[in-house]
């Protein structure tokens, strides 16, 4: 556990209430089977889901283990933007947005005060500190010791402390993931710990739900399925990525485009697909070059699956592309996709 304080260590500038109400918690909850250590799977679990969380301006600064104190003045792809408050967020945002296949760069100017994942506030003042910061969140998150950010938990919570024979001994009432995250940590090689369940918590997995927490299977069961639904979500992002890229370096022809078992390809025989790093697609008439250029607009988005909105306008022909379409399968010369809304609908893209 020792190893999770990087840089440096967090003191609360106040001690934890400490009351023994032994007699209290034994007649409601008896000896408790969940008694743990400091090197416990339970104490990681605890430790991890309180850890400060600095994914919300990962955009910014390209690490969940830390967040940069504002204000902050930076260069977003050759565009200094000086950040007051999180509201100008979305000029840094839209900077990104604005092309899909670019080579994003955000340049930060030191000194800055960045926050870590134990709630430590550091004065960064060079390039080169900060890279250690992000090669620290790197390690920790390679070896799975990141924090957990899909279950909250709801405070207060109880913990109960055990002596080595496995006697209670008191409880620690703890009101906010700063204190569990300083209390887990601070523990001691010898000492035990239990926590008084039930709890609740919040789990943000295929839906956001607050769900009851019986025992520390519950919690590792929690923290499990979130994780590998994070897991599936990240692949997703990469996926919706990487078909952007290929979007945008190739030219493409509708292959097929089945509805209920017919094909109507043939309806757009004549055009190619151009799409733009803008979020911009042209369909052109490459054998009547009288026939006007069909203009539309893509959005590539991700969950658990990747997806593809198009939009074109001017052409009736082209109101059947225009739909969210669920990609099944790509690679860098062919895109195949379902309708959300008609499962009996699919299109087919190869490139030229």
């Amino acid at each position: 556990m020792k190893n999770l304080k990087f840089l440096s260590a967090l003191f609360l500038t106040s001690l934890l209430i400490f009351s023994s109400c032994q007699d209290e918690i034994d007649n409601e909850n008896g000896d408790n089977p969940n008694t743990n250590t400091a090197n416990s799977q339970t104490a990681s679990n605890l430790e991890r889901t309180s850890m400060y969380d600095g994914s919300f301006d990962d955009f910014l600064d390209g690490v969940s283990c830390s967040s940069i104190l504002l204000p902050v003045t930076a260069t977003v792809n050759g565009t200094q933007i000086t950040i007051v408050n999180q509201s100008d967020y979305q000029q840094v945002l839209d900077i990104l947005a604005e092309f899909n296949n670019d080579n994003d760069t955000v340049v930060l100017q030191f000194p800055l005060t960045v926050t870590l994942s134990n709630y430590t506030e550091v004065v960064v003042t060079s390039q080169a500190e900060y890279d250690a910061i992000v090669s620290a969140c790197e390690e920790l998150e390679a070896t799975g010791q990141d924090a957990i950010n899909c279950v909250n938990i709801d405070f207060p919570i109880t913990i109960l402390t055990y002596n080595i024979n496995l006697e209670q001994t008191g409880s620690v009432v703890l009101e906010t993931e700063q204190q569990l995250y300083t209390y887990i940590n601070n523990l001691e090689d010898d000492q035990l710990f239990g926590i008084n369940y039930p709890i609740t918590a919040t789990v943000d997995a295929d839906s956001s739900q607050t769900i009851s927490i019986t025992s520390d299977a519950d919690l590792q069961a929690a923290i499990s399925d979130c994780v590998a639904y994070q897991d599936i979500e990240d692949q997703a992002q990469d996926d919706a990525d990487t078909l952007e890229t290929i979007l945008v370096d190739g030219l493409f022809q509708v292959e097929s485009l089945v509805n209920s078992g017919v094909d109507t390809a043939t309806d757009f025989a004549e055009f190619t697909l151009d799409f733009a790093n803008d979020m911009t697609v042209v369909a052109e008439n490459v054998v009547n070059a009288t026939v006007q250029d069909v203009q539309g607009t893509y959005e590539v988005t991700s969950q658990t699956e990747v997806y593809l909105d198009l939009m074109f306008s001017g052409n009736t022909s082209f109101n059947i592309l225009n739909q969210e379409w669920v990609v099944t399968s790509y690679s860098t010369t062919s895109i195949s996709l379902q309708s959300t809304t008609n499962a009996a609908l699919t299109l087919v893209l190869t490139q030229i």
